[in-house]
């Protein structure tokens, strides 16, 4: 095995809650800490691509939770860099929503529609509440969406699918405001994680050069004794230490990528595998011209098709780049896991069916598209994870505590479990938050 590198922690993972760690240890005076990371950089789901001429981002998109009272230590962060950003206002959603044959709907529709599916979505989670008790079949059953037609379908999609929808406010969005700056700077979202790694990690010209920061680095098992914890790599590399911080996401720790000698305590994995890890994937399309409708109250619309969820949400980058001609459009779940299974000239001859079926069939065709891949990525598998909106308060802590394992002199070896659930990232609302935006 040879000598192992020897610290006092070791952190598995430098996306946002890996880093984030460091930055805390480091500042609390514990600097002899080793971050292993299996891709060759930081920022995990905060991912930039050169696409079309201009920088978009794959994964995490928006700063969620501007305007508030207090102030969003992304948001100081992303003015301190002068980051470029520009505000999202979906308040106009109602108004761009396309049928099958292009026609747009009456906003009363709409307005109708959308009350409808968020008394009902309210009083299902009301009735999940008051039955806890029951078996897990009954409760998703009482859950399975009712609505039958192509824009209650929609809807139906972006209230639970596109934002992720949840009854009680989110903190981010009480205690620093409802406002979301999409970014759209050519140095990326992760510029701001970078500037986090500069305050305590060795760098050179916007490189990082510590090495504390170990690049492709998988990690494949991990001992833990009386003695301490042993992390081996995929490489062959051994590293050794008292504590492990565990930043990967749940999908990561639901796949076993990572095996545990001795396992994980029972509590430990039913709370792991009880979590839904979401998919959420950005679909990119340039085009020669646009031939949308642009403006600020254009830049979000809909496709009601009687297939819930099939490119549903659309987006426009002209506010944020003009004279892109790109569109987005957003798949969840299933629909994500599908067109990762497929080409990109399947998906693009999809999404152009939906185009021309809404503006017309002399719209141009694509000359280009990207696709993340989020779920077939075995260091992500998935977007972000999210609580079952009927989980009880057993289930957080146990997700959240740590492991240990006494030794003979009564110190701990101890592996702590980061949770980064991405919801800043991906804007999860109250059902009260998204009435207010949308309608």
């Amino acid at each position: 095995m040879g000598n192992p590198n020897r610290c006092s922690v070791i952190i598995v993972g430098a996306g946002i809650s890996g880093i984030s760690a460091a930055k805390v240890l480091t500042e609390n005076g514990v600097d002899d800490v080793v971050i292993l990371e299996a891709t060759d950089r930081i920022g995990g789901r905060i991912r930039k691509e050169e696409f079309g001429g201009v920088t978009v981002e794959l994964g995490a998109g928006w700063i969620a939770g501007v305007g508030g009272k207090q102030s969003n230590p992304v948001w100081e962060l992303a003015h301190q860099s002068n980051l470029r950003t520009f505000l999202s206002d979906y308040s106009n959603a109602r108004y761009n929503i396309y049928d099958h044959s292009g026609k747009i709907f009456p906003s009363g529709i709409a307005a109708d529609s959308y009350k409808k599916a968020v008394d009902s979505a309210i009083q299902k989670l009301r009735n999940q509440e008051s039955n806890l008790d029951e078996d897990d079949d009954s409760i998703l059953s009482e859950t399975t969406p009712t609505q039958k037609t192509p824009i209650e379908l929609a809807i139906d999609f972006i209230l639970h699918d596109f934002e992720m929808a949840e009854v009680e406010p989110i903190p981010t969005y009480v205690d620093f405001g409802d406002r979301e700056y999409l970014v759209a700077d050519e140095r990326g979202y992760e510029y701001l994680l970078y500037k986090m790694a500069e305050s305590f990690l060795d760098t050179c010209e916007g490189k990082i050069l510590d090495s504390r920061l170990q690049l492709n680095k998988v990690v494949e098992e991990l001992q833990h004794s009386r003695n301490g914890v042993l992390v081996k790599t995929e490489d062959g590399c051994f590293y050794e230490a008292n504590y492990v911080i565990l930043s990967v996401s749940i999908g990561v720790l639901q796949s076993n990528l990572i095996s545990f000698l001795p396992p994980l305590p029972r509590w430990k994995t039913e709370a792991i595998l009880n979590c839904e890890v979401m998919v959420y994937t950005k679909i990119f399309l340039k085009f020669p011209y646009k031939f949308w409708p642009c403006g600020p109250d254009k830049e979000f619309f809909i496709y009601a098709y009687h297939r819930r969820g099939y490119y549903t949400f659309w987006q426009h980058m002209e506010n944020a780049y003009p004279g892109s001609n790109i569109l987005v459009v957003t798949l969840t779940n299933e629909e994500s896991k599908r067109i990762e299974a497929q080409t990109d000239e399947e998906t693009k001859k999809e999404a152009m069916e939906v185009l021309r079926n809404m503006f017309g069939h002399e719209i141009p065709d694509a000359i280009d598209i990207l696709v993340p891949r989020w779920w077939n990525n075995p260091f992500q598998r998935g977007s972000y994870t999210n609580y079952p909106i009927y989980v009880n308060q057993q289930l957080l802590r146990n997700i959240k505590a740590n492991t240990q394992a006494k030794n003979s002199v009564g110190t701990c070896m101890e592996v702590t479990f980061q949770v980064s659930k991405q919801a800043k990232l991906y804007s999860k609302k109250s059902e009260r938050k998204m009435k207010a935006k949308l309608f």
